[in-house]
């Protein structure tokens, strides 16, 4: 299979328009984790059940919770392309319940 590839302005992460047509304005791409799972940066409270750590190493992904593409932001800093790491299923497990938890906490 041929690697697929969002448009992305420059080697901004913000500017991703997803393989699907989504961006960070419309259903809103997500922060996640190598997995696919969004990831919650909190100060000093706890991470809420069903969203995954902060990366300490600042590993960044790019969700996009209507198709399940995941984008590395590493890659997308580096060489200002946005290749597609990995498709994750967005609409049952561990990744549906993250984003509907990322959404209720309105981040």
């Amino acid at each position: 299979m041929d690697t697929e590839f969002a448009q992305v302005i420059d080697h901004d992460v913000t500017t991703i328009t997803c393989v699907c047509g989504n961006t960070v304005g419309n259903e809103g791409l997500i922060q996640a984790n190598s997995e696919g799972i969004p990831v919650y940066r909190g100060s000093d409270a706890p991470v809420p059940a069903g969203l995954a750590v902060w990366p300490e190493d600042e590993d960044l992904y790019t969700l996009c919770p209507s198709c399940g593409r995941v984008y590395r932001d590493a890659i997308i800093e580096e060489t200002g392309t946005a290749p597609v790491a990995l498709q994750v299923d967005v609409s049952t497990g561990p990744v549906a319940e993250a984003i509907r938890v990322h959404w209720s906490l309105d981040l």
